[in-house]
């Protein structure tokens, strides 16, 4: 059960979260980043739009009676955290002049767990066919 509340409370916080820092891209720091540091800043908008539409429609859908799930949910709500949010501190470090490095890695470790829940999510509509 806390799983289903987990996916809820995250797509809609991630969605809220979104939209806010969408306008705040589009506004606050159009003149602030540069047009490849917005481009980036922007990617992370968008997937983390994508991933709470996704928790929001899988806590809907999965009849979360399985560890797989979780799983799933897990890897969409850590994935887009890692992904998302390392990508806002590496634009905005950046445009404050002190580039905060160390986040460079952990981009790719959220982009992995996002691939991952894909996957999950793919094996269990494939495995509940067979």
């Amino acid at each position: 059960m806390e799983t289903i509340l987990l996916a809820q409370f995250m797509g809609g916080f991630y969605g809220l979260l979104a939209v806010v820092l969408g306008a705040f891209g589009a506004h606050a720091l159009k003149k602030k980043l540069t047009p490849d540091q917005l481009h980036s800043f922007e990617t992370g908008v968008k997937y983390q739009m994508y991933h709470a539409i996704v928790l929001l429609v899988l806590a809907f859908n999965l009849g979360f009676d399985n560890a797989l799930d979780s799983y799933i949910v897990n890897c969409f709500v850590f994935g887009t955290l890692l992904f998302s949010f390392s990508i806002y501190g590496l634009c905005m470090s950046a445009a404050g002049g002190k580039k905060l490095r160390f986040l460079g890695p952990i981009t790719p470790l959220g982009g992995l767990l996002l691939v991952a829940g894909w996957a999950l999510l793919l094996y269990s509509f494939v495995s509940s066919m067979l």
